[in-house]
């Protein structure tokens, strides 16, 4: 009786075991790699949280996870000191900061780390040569090594890391040449306070030269010329003497060989007495305010009678509105045309306008766009239309009535609009603070403040409501933006989006319905056929993917230029989900759920078919599902401001 006994219980603890390792198992493999590097640097105690019972991707301090696996560990001025060997472990690792700390001696083997992209270890005590381990990590986009005891020559492997676009080594003691560093990427770089001697290589010339001080030995763009100029001996040994001729040839001592020249000269000019150096001088300058003022009397003439001939002085183009004078009841054989304003309110005649400053936002294919300064302070933006895309009067003012009554906070409301025959203008809410294309895309590079995830995701919720109101005001003309692209999402004062230039996609004549291919437009508008709701969703689809990956929508890769649908669908379907987004978004924490979200809601929009497509209502529900509680709607992003105006050319993207 005692075997049956056994197998009972050896059952029973066979069953408890198995529980112990299930539960074990739903721990991150990370954890045994995190305990052993607590136990080895964290003498203070200073990481409380973090207990070998619980779970890191819970709520350790500085550790996030993903997908079960640590991808980053921000551990920051914590007193930390010992070993990094057990972090070698962490295969999954994308970020890792261990900033103002105590860490001390070489570095290890960090070669495990592939997916590493952030690596940051300034302000410690690190020490030996330059790790040869990290010129393996070809993922990474930045690293920094400043303020530590570095020593030894900066390896020309650095240059494997061709997506490195931080590269901080200042304040160490790095010696040797730099000549075969060869990393144009390079947007952020500095090895001031270093002994590194040489030529600065061309790749970093557009450094600034702060970047390089503090290297006796360094030489080159930015800094000083290598090859030392020789000075002028008669120049620098004269007094006010005049410069010698031009000898061919660089040879010094060509120039130093003619002391009998200088002598001579010298002479002559001691011959020369003071009142006559006076005379010359103030003959010159007569005769030169004689010059002076004939130049000035023959212009002044010349522009007197330029004003006399005309009513008013002509408008550069690029700086003034150029409108047609047709409207002008004086021209034979042109009607005059009115404003019409849609508030009820006529605030300003068409003569108004063309005696407003203005200055041109922008070329579009339905027409150009201006902002006007009225003379009684207001501003508002103007778009002059294409004449040959309109068809007749009666159904012009038809599809204006429809566009003058949407209104919606998240639109920019149409006010006013003006035809005649060769001039239709339309009115606009001016929109001070740019478009989303110049947030996105202006001024990349370093001291550009990026736009957040929050504000990124605040402007695809209001463009997204915008659009779905569009498509629901008139369920019986089912109307379509036709053009939508980050050029045409707006920012108000306060930085909500607002959704411009819509409904002109009806002016654009069979042949022209579909221009040249910018990315935008969904692969049905390819033969020609009319915008509809369905072609809109994929346009903003590849607008919600210009958001997360801060690419334009036409992606130049090895294989040539391919629309940023494909790229990202490409690189999805290799599981490097996380290559696609912007780099400037690597800094927030705790947001990659959210942006795979709204990937998904993207990719969802723009597959081929039209038919499965969401509706842009859906697309609403499921962006503002992203996040439970709603950016407030007065809420101003940080990185709004204003801008100049940016020509889609910047990224090749044509109207």
């Amino acid at each position: 009786m005692a075997r049956p006994t056994f197998s009972i219980t050896h059952i029973a603890l066979s069953m408890l075991l198995l529980c112990f390792s299930v539960s074990g198992a739903s721990l991150t493999p990370d954890l045994e790699p995190l305990m052993q590097f607590k136990a080895a640097s964290d003498a203070a105690n200073k990481l409380t949280t973090w207990n070998s019972a619980t779970d890191p991707c819970t709520h350790w301090t500085g550790v996030s996870c993903l997908k079960n696996r640590v991808s980053h560990l921000v551990l920051e001025n914590l007193g930390l000191n010992g070993s990094l060997e057990p972090l070698s472990a962490l295969s999954q690792l994308r970020v890792l900061s261990l900033k103002q700390n105590r860490f001390s001696g070489p570095i290890p083997d960090l070669s495990n780390l592939t997916a590493l992209k952030l690596l940051f270890l300034s302000h410690n005590n690190f020490s030996g040569e330059f790790p040869a381990s990290i010129t393996s990590l070809f993922r990474l986009y930045r690293l920094d090594l400043s303020f530590n005891n570095f020593t030894g020559k900066i390896p020309e492997k650095v240059n494997r890391l061709t997506h490195l676009l931080t590269l901080r080594l200042e304040n160490n003691r790095f010696s040797g040449s730099i000549e075969g560093l060869n990393m144009s990427n390079l947007q952020d770089f500095n090895v001031t306070g270093n002994r590194i001697t040489g030529e600065i290589p061309k790749s970093l010339a557009g450094i600034p030269k702060s970047s390089f001080a503090e290297n006796a030995g360094l030489c080159g763009s930015p800094m000083q010329s290598c090859k030392g100029t020789v000075s002028d001996p008669i120049r620098a040994g004269s007094d006010g003497a005049v410069a010698p001729p031009v000898i061919s040839g660089n040879n010094p001592k060509t120039v130093a060989s003619s002391p009998s020249a200088a002598n001579g000269r010298h002479k002559g000019a001691a011959r020369i007495s003071p009142m006559a150096l006076i005379a010359i001088i103030l003959g010159d300058v007569l005769v030169l305010a004689m010059i002076s003022l004939l130049l000035y009397c023959y212009f002044w003439r010349n522009y007197v009678a330029k004003m006399r001939d005309g009513k008013r002085s002509k408008l550069v183009e690029s700086e003034k509105i150029v409108y047609s004078s047709s409207p002008y009841p004086n021209q034979i054989g042109y009607e005059r045309g009115r404003m019409v304003f849609f508030d009820g309110v006529k605030r300003f005649e068409l003569e108004d306008l063309l005696r407003a400053s203005a200055e041109m936002l922008g070329k579009g294919g339905f027409g150009t766009a201006y902002k006007a300064m009225l003379d009684d302070g207001n501003v508002v933006a103007v778009k002059r239309l294409k004449d040959e895309n309109v068809g007749g009067k009666r159904e012009f003012e038809q599809h204006m009535e429809v566009l003058g009554r949407l209104r919606h906070p998240n639109l920019v409301s149409l006010k006013a609009y003006y035809f005649a025959r060769g001039e239709k203008l339309l009115v606009y809410d001016y929109m001070p603070n740019g478009s989303l294309f110049w947030l996105l895309h202006g001024n990349r590079g370093p001291g550009r403040t990026p736009l957040d995830w929050t504000a990124r995701l605040k402007i695809a919720a209001g463009a997204a409501r915008g659009l779905a109101f569009i498509h629901n005001s008139c369920k019986s003309l089912r109307l379509a933006h036709g053009n939508v692209k980050s050029t045409n999402i707006l920012l108000d004062k306060t930085g909500n989006a607002r959704v411009s230039d819509f409904g002109h996609s009806v002016f654009a004549s069979p042949t022209a319905s579909a221009p040249r291919s910018n990315g935008y437009h969904a692969p049905e508008s390819s033969d020609g056929r009319k915008a509809t709701q369905k072609s809109d969703v994929y346009s903003f689809g590849v607008l919600l993917l210009e958001l997360l990956t801060g690419k334009c929508p036409s992606v130049v890769d090895a294989g040539g230029a391919v629309d940023l649908p494909r790229w990202v669908q490409a690189v999805v379907r290799e599981e490097w989900t996380a290559e696609v987004f912007d780099l400037e978004l690597m800094r927030y924490k705790d947001i990659e759920e959210e942006m795979v979200g709204l990937l998904q809601i993207a990719l969802s929009c723009t597959v081929v078919s039209p038919d499965q497509r969401p509706r842009m209502s859906h697309v609403v529900k499921m962006i503002e599902e992203i996040r439970a509680v709603e950016v407030s709607p007065h809420e101003t992003p940080e990185s709004v401001s204003k801008s100049p105006c940016l020509s889609e050319d910047t990224c090749g993207a044509s109207q």
